[in-house]
């Protein structure tokens, strides 16, 4: 006989499940329930930051049962992601999901929190959004909004599509309910974090305020662009300062990408730049110039 839909997607569903909890493991790191993580190398695991509490022997559990130790590589408490080394290989790699995520999609939760296996829990994306600042100092370039349930040990597993394949990384530690970090956003961090074991914030040292940038002045810039940062204040000694920005000046981009809100400065002052001389291009009497500022490490 014939397989109905409901039978078929619940087929699918189960085998996405299989699929994807080769890659989920569990992460007993804390005093309480152990939480999960997702294997993003042969050799390292990416968790929820707020689910480790101790650096060293870390006990891992990995989805073909076989258990190693880890110690910590790197953790970022702003976006409440970090990255454990395991002793030795033996891990799965996640199947990142090749298409983006969309609102409406049906996913899965998934958790290894204990001992017995996988858990799961279903539900659809509601929103993407982003960037948001997560109220621990960073900020997510993106996220995503589902109505899957977060069961206890669930923050660091993956929430995955119909295929077994890895949309981001789940995590409760932001307050408000759990959240989902795409897998774009998130690999990147661990990638970083893999290297130099934090991720880096710069700073200017400046006051500013969003505003409308002039019609004629949006001619100069050749591109779609209606705000930018009018600087208002300035640390003495600052980058800002020593750079040459002037009290008055309006910010329009930083690194040739331009710069409408103050969220977007937070997102282009992290990783690379700290440190380095970079053009930031400022409205000055009118007139768009470029000045070089060594950005600060906050």
């Amino acid at each position: 006989m014939t397989k109905n839909i409901f039978t078929e997607l619940s087929d699918a569903m189960a085998n996405a499940a299989d699929q994807a909890g080769k890659s989920t493991v569990l992460v007993d790191a804390r005093r309480r329930i152990p939480a999960s993580g997702i294997a993003f190398a042969n050799d390292m695991i990416l968790t929820a930051d707020h689910v480790v509490e101790k650096e060293e022997d870390i006990r891992v559990l990995l989805g073909d049962g076989s258990e190693l130790t880890a110690r910590l590589a790197g953790r970022d408490p702003g976006t409440d992601l970090a990255v454990l080394k395991l002793s030795s290989a033996g891990a799965t790699p996640a199947q990142v999901a090749k298409a983006p995520a969309r609102v409406g999609q049906f996913v899965l939760a998934i958790g290894r929190p204990s001992s017995k296996g996988i858990e799961s829990s279903f539900g659809t994306i509601n929103a993407i959004g982003g960037p948001v600042r997560t109220g621990r100092g960073g900020m997510l370039d993106a996220y995503i909004k589902t109505d899957v349930v977060s069961y206890p040990g669930f923050s660091g597993g993956p929430l995955i599509n119909g295929d077994g394949q890895v949309y981001g990384i789940n995590t409760s530690g932001f307050g408000g309910g759990a959240i989902t970090i795409p897998a774009d956003v998130a690999w990147k961090t661990a990638e970083t974090l893999a290297k130099h074991g934090k991720i880096k914030r710069g700073y200017l040292g400046i006051r500013s305020q969003t505003v409308n940038i002039p019609a004629d002045a949006r001619e100069q810039l050749k591109r779609e662009q209606e705000t930018a940062l009018l600087v208002v204040g300035m640390e003495k000694d600052s980058p800002a300062e020593k750079g040459g920005l002037m009290v008055g000046d309006i910010l329009v981009g930083v690194a040739g990408l331009p710069i409408e809100h103050h969220d977007e400065l937070f997102v282009r002052l992290s990783g690379d730049v700290v440190g380095k001389a970079t053009a930031m291009d400022v409205l000055r009497g009118g007139k768009l110039q470029t000045v070089s500022i060594v950005v600060g490490e906050r």
